[in-house]
């Protein structure tokens, strides 16, 4: 078992922006098992709309939600950052532009163990109005 304090902190910052730009390619979010498997079960959820959802409600939902199709819109993330914050906890920031909107987000990602690896805890979405830069 590897020591997360003799693990280089960029690498630890990729491995959870990989995660982060998983749950936003439609094949990751049409599938619950990729879906059980990047979120934590205490997944908590802030939308652009202020709805608030839980780690069912997303397991249930995310899979027909607009972006989880091959062919519909994606999200397309932009100048994502992340940054250590304690051991087991990174939180990354970035934009999406998503069918014609843009947001800025937040995640925060633990981990727990090595079994489990790296998932998404908490969420935010803010949507940025158009004459906002």
């Amino acid at each position: 078992m590897t020591d997360e304090s003799d693990v280089d902190e960029s690498d630890v910052v990729n491995a959870v922006i990989a995660g982060e730009l998983a749950l936003l390619d439609p094949a990751v979010r049409a599938s619950r098992a990729e879906i059980v498997r990047l979120l934590d079960p205490e997944f908590v959820e802030v939308g652009c709309s202020g709805r608030r959802y839980t780690y069912d409600d997303m397991v249930a939902w995310l899979p027909d939600h607009a972006g989880s199709a091959a062919d519909g819109p994606r999200y397309d993330p932009s100048a994502m950052t992340g940054v250590v914050l304690a051991p087991g906890l990174v939180q990354l920031r970035y934009e999406t532009v998503f069918d014609g909107g843009r947001a800025r987000r937040t995640s925060l990602w633990r981990k727990r163990d090595e079994e489990t690896g790296w998932r998404m805890f908490y969420h935010q979405g803010t949507l940025v109005p158009p004459d906002i830069d």
